[in-house]
This record gives C-alpha cells, sequence and structure tokens, in this order.
C-alpha cells in the first residue's frame, strides 16, 4: 500500500481529514485488501456525514497501490426556524424532531421532521395545519439553515363521522372499528375526537377488512373520496362513502389430495359450511384446522391450501382445500436455545412432546403456550430442525429470558390502612439451591414482604415449589405475622402463624388447593369503655384448621379482566382432631363473570356472588369472634364502613354474623388507558345464625369510581352511596381509596 490522500470535494470545513482516516482499516504501508475498500466505503457512509464517498486507486510501477478517497461532506446545521407557529412555541417544536444545530443536514430527515411536527399539531386538535420545510446552504461555509414555515389554521374536533352507502352495515357498527372517535365529554383526557392522518388511514384499512369478513369482497373505501366539511371553525364533519358490491356466500366445499384422514373426518373439522357469508379470516382457521388434523398424528409437514372458485351460475364461491401429504415424523431430540437463567428441565417439564414421540403438532402449540403461560420468557418459538435420519425432526426451542425478579420499595395511603410503607422482594423463577445462579432458574416462587402502617403492619415469606419430585404438583408454605386494628379503634388484633399446602390440577381449568393452618391470634389494648362482649376477647386462642379448595379460572387477564370467570368452593375445619383453642367448619362459595359489552373504550360488565356459613361443633366455645362474617368497605359493600354491615350488640359495635351473602354488579369503560371509570351497585347481608340465608335484613348501595395503575398495582378510588341501611351504618357517602382487586 502506498499514500492514502482524502480529497474533500465541496468547500467548508464541517469535518477533518482526521475524522476520514479514523473511520478506515486501511493504512499506508499495509497490503491492499479490496474487500477492505468495500468495507470502508461502508464504514464512512454509516457515521451519517458524508452524501458521497468514492475511493480511486492508481497502480505504481513497484505494485504499490495509491488510494485517493473523495468525499463530499454532508452540510451542517446551522440554525433551526419556524414561521407561523402562533399556538406552539419554537421550544416544543424542537423537541419533536431530531434534525439539531451542529448535526449532519440529513434532507430526508428534515421531510421527516416535517411529518412529525404536523402530527404534533394533529393530535392537539389542529387538523388543518400544513407544515412546509426550506433548506439553504452556504457553499462556502459548508452550513445550512433549515426553516419551517407552519400554516396552523383552526384548532377543531370531530362532531360526527358518517357513511354514505353503507345500505347493509349500520354506521354504528362501523364507528366500531375505527380509532378515530367522535368528541365525547373525556376527549379532553383521552385525546380522542381529532383527525390524526395516519390514525385515519388505518382505520380506513380496518373498515375494508371489517366488509370483507362480512363477505362483501369486492368493497371500495377511497381515501381520496373521504369529505372533510367544517360547519364551524371549530367543528369538523367527516364523511366516509361506501361502495359495498356484493355480499358473497360459501358454494360447494371439497377436499382433494387426502389418502391420510378420511373426507368425512376432516368436514368434521371445518366450522365454515355450504351457505354461510364468506370470510377469509374464518377460512383461514379451517385451513389451520385441516392441518392440525393431519399435524396430530405426525403428518406434521401436510399442507392445505385453499382454493376459491368463483360460481358464476349461483354467484357463490366454491371452495378446495387441496391437500399436500407428508410422510409421518417422530421426534428425533429436543434442542433448546437461549435458556441462560432457566435450567431445561423447567422447560422440558412444560413440553407435552418428548424424544420418540410422534411429532403431533397440536401438542407442539400446546407446548408452546405452557412455556409462554410461565412468564419465565419475553418470547418462546418452536420449529422442527431437519436430522440426517429419514421420518425424524429434532423439537428446537428458542426463548428469550424475561425479567422475572422485582425489588420493590415504597409508600401509599387508603382508606382502610391509611398509611403505609413497604418493602418487597418477588422472584418467580427461584432456585434455591443456586447460589452461583442468584438463586434463579428453577421455577419456584419466592417473596418476602414487611409493611408498617398507622392502622396495620404484616411480615410475610413465602416459598413454592410448583413441581414436587418432577410431578406437576405444587408444595408451598407461608409464615406471617399480621397486626391491625383497622377493624375499629377499640382493640388491636395480632395473628402469627404458618400453612403448608399442596395445589394440583385436576382436569382441564379445575385446581384442588390442601393447605394445613396453625395460628395464634391475640387480642389486646382493649379500651375500658368498650362493652362487655369486646372486654371478654382480650386474651390469646390457637386455631389448628384444614383448608380445601376448589376452583376454576376461566378469566383472560388477573388485573382489568375483561371476559371469562372465576369460581370457587371452600371447606375449612378448624379443631377437632386437630387440637386447637376453637372448633368450627366454614362452607363457602364465590363467583365472578366478566363480560365484553362493546370494543369501544373497552367496556366490560362483570358480576360477583358470595354465600358462606360458619358454625362451631362439638363442646366448643361459639365461632371466635374474628373468624365470622362481616361485610362492608373496599372490598364489599362500598357504600358502608369496613365491617359496619352485619349484627351488632347493644352500643352498636359490629360482632359478625354465622351465615352471609353478597352480590356486586359493575360496569367500567375506558377513559384513557390505563385509566377506567366505573358504575356500580352492591348489596349484601349477614344474620348471627348459622344456615339463616335470609335477605330480609340486607343493605345495598350504589356508587362510581376510578381504576389506575400506580407502580404496576391496582388503584381504586370509589364513591359508595348507601340506599338501604341500619340506625348505625347508614352515615352517607362513603369514599374508598384502596390497592388490589375484589377476587
Amino acid at each position: 500500500m502506498g499514500t492514502i490522500t482524502i480529497k474533500f470535494v465541496s468547500p467548508g470545513n464541517v469535518v477533518s481529514e482526521q475524522f476520514v482516516r479514523a473511520n478506515m482499516q486501511l493504512k499506508e504501508g499495509m497490503d491492499f485488501d479490496d474487500t477492505l475498500v468495500d468495507r470502508d466505503i461502508r464504514s464512512l457512509n454509516k457515521t451519517g456525514h458524508f452524501e458521497f464517498i468514492e475511493i480511486k486507486r492508481e497502480e505504481r510501477a513497484d505494485h504499490t497501490v495509491d488510494l485517493t478517497v473523495e468525499v463530499t461532506p454532508k452540510a451542517r446545521v446551522k440554525e433551526i426556524r419556524y414561521e407561523g407557529n402562533t399556538y406552539v412555541k419554537a421550544s416544543k417544536l424542537d423537541g419533536e424532531i431530531k434534525t439539531k444545530p451542529n448535526t449532519p443536514l440529513d434532507e430526508h430527515q428534515v421531510n421527516e421532521d416535517a411529518g412529525k411536527i404536523r402530527e404534533y399539531y394533529q393530535k392537539a386538535g389542529y387538523n388543518q395545519v400544513k407544515v412546509d420545510k426550506e433548506i439553504v446552504k452556504d457553499p462556502k461555509t459548508g452550513l445550512g439553515t433549515v426553516t419551517f414555515r407552519i400554516v396552523e389554521g383552526n384548532k377543531v374536533h370531530i362532531s360526527d363521522i358518517l357513511f354514505v352507502g353503507n345500505d347493509h352495515i349500520k354506521a354504528a357498527k362501523l364507528r366500531e372499528q375505527m380509532e378515530t372517535k367522535k368528541w365525547w365529554i373525556f376527549s379532553w383526557l383521552t385525546g380522542s375526537g381529532r383527525l390524526k392522518d395516519e390514525d385515519f388511514d388505518d382505520d380506513l384499512d380496518k373498515l375494508r377488512d371489517f366488509y370483507r369478513e362480512s363477505g362483501y369482497l369486492d368493497v371500495e373505501i377511497l381515501r381520496e373520496k373521504v369529505t372533510f366539511a367544517y360547519p364551524s371553525s371549530s367543528r369538523l364533519i367527516i364523511t366516509i362513502p361506501v361502495q359495498e358490491g356484493r355480499q358473497y356466500k360459501i358454494g360447494e366445499i371439497t377436499i382433494t389430495g387426502n389418502t391420510l384422514v378420511t373426507t368425512e373426518v376432516l368436514r368434521s373439522r371445518i366450522k365454515q359450511k355450504s351457505g354461510m357469508i364468506f370470510a377469509p379470516s374464518k377460512l383461514d382457521k379451517d385451513v389451520e384446522a385441516l392441518e392440525d388434523a393431519f399435524g396430530v398424528g405426525g403428518y406434521f409437514e401436510t399442507r392445505v391450501r385453499l382454493v376459491r372458485k368463483p360460481n358464476l351460475s349461483t354467484g357463490n364461491i366454491d371452495i378446495e382445500y387441496a391437500v399436500t401429504e407428508s410422510e409421518k415424523l417422530s421426534v428425533e431430540s429436543i434442542r433448546i436455545e437461549g435458556n441462560s437463567k432457566t435450567k431445561s428441565t423447567v422447560i422440558l417439564r412444560e413440553l407435552s412432546l418428548g424424544p420418540g414421540d410422534v411429532f403431533d403438532s397440536v401438542k407442539m402449540k400446546n407446548s408452546r403456550q405452557r412455556l409462554e403461560n410461565t412468564h419465565f420468557f419475553d418470547d418462546v418459538n418452536m420449529a422442527p430442525e431437519s436430522t440426517n435420519i429419514p421420518g425424524r425432526r429434532n423439537l428446537k426451542i428458542s426463548v428469550k429470558e424475561a425479567r422475572t425478579g422485582d425489588l420493590q420499595f415504597g409508600a401509599g395511603y387508603s382508606s382502610l390502612e391509611r398509611a403505609v410503607i413497604f418493602a418487597e422482594i418477588k422472584q418467580s423463577n427461584f432456585d434455591l439451591f443456586n447460589r452461583r445462579s442468584m438463586f434463579q432458574g428453577a421455577g419456584q416462587k419466592f417473596r418476602i414482604r414487611v409493611q408498617l402502617g398507622t392502622n396495620s403492619s404484616e411480615a410475610i415469606l413465602s416459598f413454592e415449589e410448583p413441581w414436587l419430585f418432577e410431578r406437576e404438583l405444587a408444595l408451598g408454605f407461608n409464615l406471617y405475622r399480621t397486626s391491625q386494628n383497622y377493624t375499629n379503634t377499640l382493640y388491636n388484633e395480632i395473628r402469627t402463624g404458618g400453612e403448608v399446602y399442596v395445589r394440583k390440577y385436576l382436569f382441564e381449568l379445575v385446581e384442588a388447593r390442601l393447605g394445613y393452618t396453625y395460628e395464634v391470634v391475640t387480642i389486646d389494648n382493649v379500651v375500658s369503655t368498650a362493652s362487655p362482649l369486646y372486654q371478654s376477647l382480650a386474651g390469646t386462642q390457637s386455631v389448628s384448621k384444614l383448608t380445601l379448595q376448589i376452583s376454576r379460572d376461566t378469566r383472560d387477564k388477573l388485573l382489568n379482566t375483561t371476559s371469562g370467570n372465576r369460581v370457587e368452593a371452600d371447606i375449612e375445619l378448624a379443631g377437632g382432631p386437630l387440637s386447637g383453642d376453637t372448633n368450627y367448619y366454614r362452607l363457602e362459595t364465590r363467583g365472578a363473570q366478566f363480560w365484553p359489552i362493546f370494543d369501544t373504550q373497552g367496556q366490560v360488565f362483570s358480576v360477583i356472588g358470595r354465600a358462606g356459613v360458619i358454625d362451631n361443633y362439638g363442646k366448643s366455645s361459639d365461632v371466635p369472634f374474628f373468624d365470622r362474617y362481616f361485610l362492608g368497605g373496599p372490598y364489599t359493600l362500598r357504600g358502608f364502613e369496613y365491617q359496619g354491615v352485619g349484627p351488632k350488640d347493644s352500643v352498636g359495635e359490629p360482632i359478625g354474623g354465622k351465615t352471609y351473602g353478597f352480590f356486586s354488579l359493575e360496569y367500567s369503560l375506558d377513559i384513557v388507558s390505563p385509566v377506567r371509570f366505573a358504575a356500580f351497585y352492591d348489596a349484601g347481608f349477614v344474620n348471627a345464625n348459622a344456615y339463616d340465608f335470609s335477605p330480609a335484613h340486607y343493605n345495598d348501595n350504589f356508587g362510581f369510581g376510578l381504576r389506575l395503575f400506580v407502580a404496576g398495582a391496582p388503584l381504586n378510588l370509589d364513591f359508595g352511596f348507601p340506599l338501604r341501611g341500619d340506625a348505625v351504618n347508614k352515615k352517607g357517602m362513603q369514599f374508598n381509596f384502596s390497592f388490589g382487586t375484589r377476587f
């Protein structure tokens, strides 16, 4: 290698020779390599400082090569100006664009920045805004000035969205498909009711897809035919013309090419039938179902092609499912990659497939779903991998580890517990015996929480092994100490104890949990003015009990549930053969159902119902006060004080009951995610005697609330208004400020 000369084609000293050489691997005196020339051109391009780069070479008589690197530097930004921005400050617009002073002047980026300014104005309601840009370069200095000229127009909101030509689908149904919405009472908070070009173009695509899924395959909704009318300076009416075309239905259905699975079996897998509306996505699901019919038997690579055949005589579309069958495949081995933290055994035990098994595509999908449900991974991919053995494939599993540990410190306030501070450590992929990996990777659950508050405090240590002896059987324990006086101001209640339990899925989504708990309950600091009943509570009692819970949960999400249900039945036995100071049994059932009402604003309707009975047995004294039923407060009847619903003593203090029933209705919708508005009705009763389910003395309330998320935890703000109460508990509107869920 001879000399390397750097030549600047344009004037100006915006890039130095040293900068060019620093981004090149070619050096004087080294062996010449053509691949390095290409690599250096790419390297210089990546810096973003050059418009054009060319490396010329000249061979000398002594077989050395001289290089001339000709570069055309981009101008640098000297200044950014805005003209016409009356309503938005220049400093705010600076934050929306990527072009900055003293950086390379990229005309493509300037164009994008003009679009960003337009988007910002549209979000603020200036949908008529126009943004032009001008770039002026000084060839002597290599510097350029960027000017954005803005015509803001008036600030408007969408007062209506109309449709023309929608003869078969109502406008309200079409509006539900759109992100662009009419202005409404909460638009100032949600940001809706404004026209945003990008969202509106997506909405037109959604409308076309909706029509096609309704059988109108020839639908036309053209952007250029949409009209925008301004009946006043602040109102906008959008009119969307629709050419629906005809609605197509499914004609004759045939299946060809199948020899391994009978036509009758395949037809039973198809949900779309002749005469139904031609819906492309539903037909695609039928194709997947047919492929699974082969895949379940190991014919994993069988493919089904959907062939459309317009029938001119009937006007329908005949369908042929053309099958191309594959050989039967088996699993040779399982190869896992990406699990830098999680043990391979944790992954393998979630699989429905193993070496030597028929390569069942349905089991592979189920295995992937099970791995995703562990929440140990951000991404899970499964695919067959070729081998040198005919009829065999490896199962390749690629995972991306997720963050499973959490350390939290915080403070909060609720209407029940008042001020609290807490610290919590959680690890959902814990490994008790692996110090080297920071106790991670075995799929165990571990939690420590300490909380101190004005009216309560608690310390909890929890551990669970979900696969005891590598079987799908969970074993866990909880150790705790809680202290609280928020039930009333007459005494303190301290519970110290522990629980050990086993948990197992019996079938499908039905889970059983059997636990044994031993706790010591201490009632102290009883005030001298309390009634004789409360005075008699002072002291310590031990509770030794066995609990069986059977539950089924189909909710789509544990927080902000939108669909599904949860039902459970609890049986509890204390004392007797288990020893302890109290002898009683408890029977209780709980249920909740959630329905999505409308897609607009994520509207959800829910129903919660509960009922239970507790009674003493044998020669035991009565059911202890602290284990009786109470209603009232943020998690039950929200129009009444905590534990304010139920039997009371002679001075009006709650004493609890042995039978209760509770019912709640709630309607909620998004204001702006994740803030939701809720309206609710609660009703319930607590009766003194066991098995007395008479609702004659029920209490009820209605109210309104907000649902928010604070530091990842659900926060509920509820205003409850009592309807029917008693002489003691009906005190007017109650405000509840609480964390957590009601189920």
